[in-house]
């Protein structure tokens, strides 16, 4: 795929959607946080009922590490793999507590040390929470850039590694939510969307599916 096809896909998903949002609810960056460590094999649908019950109760790293942890699994039971969640949730808020009086850094080291935060959750965190121009590569995302050949790679890694070259800046901040968004809703890992994919002329996926 050549650099003028990719910007006309760019153009083309942010005309549709000019500011595109993450579907976590939050209201800060340490919910951000904990909301995205909550959806490691997880859904989004199925965090934001966990967190709209917790966030009320408790929304700093201090009162969620109050909570401890059987307390914090009251609330997010409902989520896959909530047990270890809890454990690396409870870890993460007692070291904020300790190094940052609570609040989260704007650092990626930083970030990227607490438990249960690997590199996509810090990615995601600094894009959503602090602008910064990262694009944290889920399972939409590397789909979609490897479907479409916008950017191929054997890997998260690789995937992520080739956006960041061939994705102009302008377009860098929004970038993954828009992947993020048209895998969840069009082009869907079964069977693509592809009769109502806004940039199916430009995608160069050779198995296109249109409904009988």
């Amino acid at each position: 795929m050549n650099k003028s096809k990719r910007i006309k896909i760019l153009e083309i998903l942010r005309e549709n959607n000019p500011h595109p949002e993450t579907e976590l609810n939050f209201s800060s960056p340490f919910e951000l946080l904990v909301a995205v460590t909550l959806s490691a094999q997880a859904t989004d649908v199925s965090v934001n009922k966990a967190t709209d019950k917790l966030f009320p109760v408790a929304n700093t790293a201090q009162a969620i590490y109050a909570l401890g942890v059987d307390g914090l699994k009251e609330y997010i039971k409902t989520i896959g793999l909530y047990n270890n969640k809890a454990i690396n949730v409870i870890k993460a808020c007692e070291i904020l507590i300790e190094k940052y009086d609570g609040e989260v850094p704007e650092n990626r080291e930083a970030l990227e040390s607490l438990p249960g935060v690997g590199r996509k959750t810090a990615n995601v965190v600094l894009n959503t929470a602090f602008g910064w121009p990262t694009i944290a590569i889920d399972t939409h995302i590397f789909r979609v850039a490897n479907r479409t050949k916008f950017a191929m790679g054997k890997n998260v890694v690789d995937v992520e590694e080739k956006m960041l070259k061939v994705v102009p800046r302008e377009f860098m901040v929004d970038v993954h939510h828009w992947f993020i968004l048209h895998g969840r809703y069009t082009c869907i890992a079964r069977k693509p969307r592809c009769g109502s994919c806004l940039i199916e002329e430009l995608c160069e996926f050779k198995d296109k599916v249109y409904p009988e």
